[in-house]
């Protein structure tokens, strides 16, 4: 009997790259329609910017580097990395701060390296972490959520903004926006209010839910909705997103119940700001995540881990694109000390 002969390896995957970016992308859809019910036309605008410049950036420098610009764009990939900047970025932030975002990480954290597969960084969260660095009142600018105030401004006021930094007569951009609920928290915590005093302010209220914050915590769902038919169809390792997830509600946990006034419940840090849109469609990331399977558990953990110190402690509100960018430096020497046992090694 004649059998095929073809050279290693003989277990293959049967998924190409852009199955697998496009999936990624499918599984966005319903978190970024929710994040465009809840949070305005400015998101809507993120991801046009974002998407144009990104393919834009992207063709222009493959076309210097002499590389097919056709197959490489239709990979996906530079199409994830905008949709995925667009999705974290303020839904008011001016068109110029996305721009920057979008060019800083195809052109430097994508292409400088070598295009993908060679970056060591997360592009997208290298891009969020160029303009949170840079401009950081900017990147305070999220509109009022659907149900808080008057809600998000209308496409008028929303377009001259980003667009053309002006508003109604009248109106100031402190009118039309509003901190996350993440950031009012430890504001208030540095003012000496605790939290139940900032949940049960008349001023503040609305902004929050059951859960978390008004809009978030659907948000979150559906993003865990997607992330979770991401793991299911073979494309996210579910090792990363369950160890992220597990560390981050159990540090959580732990200092909520010393403190429970000065430190928020892990229902509020699972389903409030990025989390589920890190755990499942960034820490994620098969180039720059770990590739081992004990090495996994330690990245996804380490990213929990940091993301609620930095959400506790440090000076920016989330923490996620650091605590990513961060698990992305130690990921070689994760997947160095978590290699399998060779078999038939004994050393191994």
């Amino acid at each position: 009997m004649l059998f095929k002969q073809t050279p290693s390896p003989h277990i293959k995957q049967n998924i190409s790259v852009h199955d697998m970016m496009f999936k990624v992308l499918y599984a966005l859809i319903p978190g970024a329609l929710a994040s465009m019910y809840f949070f305005g036309w400015g998101v809507l605008f993120n991801f046009i910017i974002a998407i144009s410049v990104c393919l834009s950036a992207e063709a222009i420098i493959l076309k210097l580097r002499h590389r097919d610009v056709y197959a490489t764009l239709m990979d996906g990939s530079a199409l994830l990395t905008a949709c995925l900047l667009a999705l974290a970025l303020p839904s008011l932030a001016p068109w110029w701060l996305t721009v920057i975002a979008s060019l800083s990480a195809i052109a430097v954290a994508k292409h400088l390296y070598g295009g993908l597969g060679f970056n060591p960084f997360n592009p997208a969260m290298v891009g969020y972490i160029v303009v949170m660095i840079s401009f950081p009142l900017e990147m305070t600018l999220w509109s009022a959520p659907l149900g808080v105030n008057d809600g998000w401004p209308d496409f008028s006021t929303s377009f001259n903004w980003v667009f053309l930094g002006t508003l109604p007569f009248a109106e100031t951009i402190d009118s039309i926006s509003m901190a996350t609920p993440i950031d009012l928290i430890k504001t208030q915590l540095s003012q000496l209010h605790d939290i139940t005093e900032t949940r049960n302010n008349i001023k503040y209220s609305a902004l929050f839910s059951n859960i978390s914050g008004t809009g978030w915590q659907w948000v979150n769902l559906l993003f865990l909705a997607g992330g979770i038919w991401l793991v299911k169809k073979g494309v996210a390792d579910w090792r990363i997103p369950t160890a992220f997830l597990i560390s981050l509600v159990l540090i959580a946990n732990l200092f909520s119940v010393v403190d429970y006034a000065n430190n928020s419940s892990a229902l509020f840090h699972a389903f409030s700001g990025g989390t589920m849109l890190c755990a499942f469609f960034i820490a994620t990331d098969p180039v720059t995540a770990s590739t081992t399977p004990r090495g996994r558990w330690i990245y996804g953990a380490g990213i929990g881990v940091l993301v609620y110190i930095i959400r506790s402690w440090g000076g920016y509100p989330d923490g996620i694109a650091f605590a990513v960018v961060l698990m992305n430096i130690a990921a070689p020497l994760i997947d160095y000390y978590t290699q399998p046992k060779v078999y038939g090694d004994p050393n191994k």
